[in-house]
């Protein structure tokens, strides 16, 4: 009883301190341009919960949360797409289908003019395709190498798909150019600093989410699927069904880390969802600790702020040292950062033992002092 009363206390206190960190801390330090790159880093923390909870716990190897972010993503960009036509066109039809297609809104864009519509789909959109894929995949018992190569596959369809569409989706150039969103002007620090705050409150939330699926019997039995799956199906279970729920929960996961993204960054491209961001997703992931709570959130945070760093310095060398750090970590540090302090402990207890030091023995007498002696006659006086 003890135990679980100091681990939620701890739970508590890491989360208040975490709110405290980004809600208060951040705003009041960092400057309105690095404010808008930590809420940028944190929509790919949202994506890393999720991949944290398919392959740390679940063991799928995700290669394709690309996808998942781009629905999200694209959802969100082509309503702003229609409410900027509306605020500040009049027509109602985005620029972009007035230079490259036929000027009229195609019929699969008319339900994103709602917002009440466009908030449910960034949710329900991911979530469906991902079951669809899910029951598709796992109940053919694809797994290992085969899952992460169809994942892969997969982004890299939707980004081809994406670029063909140019009359409807921007093609290679994107959704760009948002003014508003969800009638704020985007302009407004004060509405930057709100977008930065749903980040982070999101990502807090998220966070909670996987630490209850983590200690829940749901979290145990996804555990005993990655590590025995045909001893869980022995016992009555479907490992497929526990495979495509949580495949589910980390699509919406990246679904709404997407359509936070646009607003936050100002554009989305087949460039954000293709296979390069997928596997960048899951080296921050990897790099981090996928088996942990807050080690894919850190790693991601880290990797995406080294990139936005290095990659403007040496623009050539970023992907190789991106690999070459993927395949540091997953070769020699398995664990990721979080594993780290374990690591170390380790270490410490195989280095050989000082030697002890010897007891003292009797002192030799000083030669200069004179030792005098009692003769038995004297004692028997």
């Amino acid at each position: 009883m003890k135990s679980l009363l100091h681990g939620r206390l701890g739970t508590a206190s890491g989360f208040t301190l975490g709110a405290v960190l980004l809600l208060a801390v951040a705003p009041a330090v960092l400057p309105a341009f690095n404010l808008g790159l930590l809420g940028k880093f944190l929509c790919f923390a949202i994506v890393a919960v999720g991949i944290g909870l398919a392959w740390g716990r679940g063991g799928m190897l995700t290669l394709g949360q690309g996808v998942f972010f781009g629905l999200g993503a694209y959802i969100m960009a082509m309503h702003m797409k229609l409410a900027d036509a509306s605020l500040f066109g009049g027509s109602g039809v985005p620029d972009f289908m007035s230079l490259y297609g036929s000027g009229e809104v195609p019929g699969w864009w008319e339900p994103f003019r709602s917002p009440a519509v466009t908030l449910l789909a960034v949710v329900l959109v991911p979530g469906l395709v991902a079951l669809v894929l899910g029951l598709a995949i796992f109940k053919r018992r694809v797994k290992g190498a085969y899952f992460a190569i169809l994942s892969q596959a997969l982004a890299a369809a939707f980004a081809v798909l994406l670029i063909g569409q140019q009359a409807t989706t921007g093609g290679s150039n994107g959704l760009n150019g948002f003014r508003s969103f969800f009638g704020f002007d985007l302009q407004d620090p004060n509405n930057k600093l709100m977008l930065y705050m749903i980040a982070a409150v999101v990502l807090l939330l998220s966070l909670a989410l996987a630490r209850q699926l983590m200690h829940s019997r749901f979290g145990e039995l996804l555990v005993a699927v990655r590590d025995q799956e045909e001893r869980v199906r022995f016992l009555g279970y479907d490992p497929a069904t526990v495979k495509t729920v949580i495949y589910v929960v980390a699509a919406v996961l990246a679904g709404v880390a997407g359509a936070l993204f646009v607003p936050l960054v100002g554009i989305i491209s087949p460039a954000d969802v293709g296979v390069i961001p997928s596997i960048a997703f899951l080296i921050g992931v990897a790099i981090g600790g996928r088996a942990t709570l807050l080690g894919p959130v850190l790693g991601a945070v880290c990797v995406a702020a080294a990139q936005s760093g290095l990659s403007s310095t040496f623009p050539s060398f970023w992907v190789y040292f991106q690999g070459l750090l993927f395949v540091l970590v997953i070769g020699f540090m398995p664990g990721g950062l979080a594993s780290l302090p374990s690591l170390v402990g380790r270490w410490r207890r195989t280095l050989p033992a000082a030697p002890l030091p010897a007891a003292p023995g009797p002192e030799a007498p000083d030669p200069n002092v004179e030792v005098k002696t009692t003769k038995p006659e004297e004692v028997s006086r």
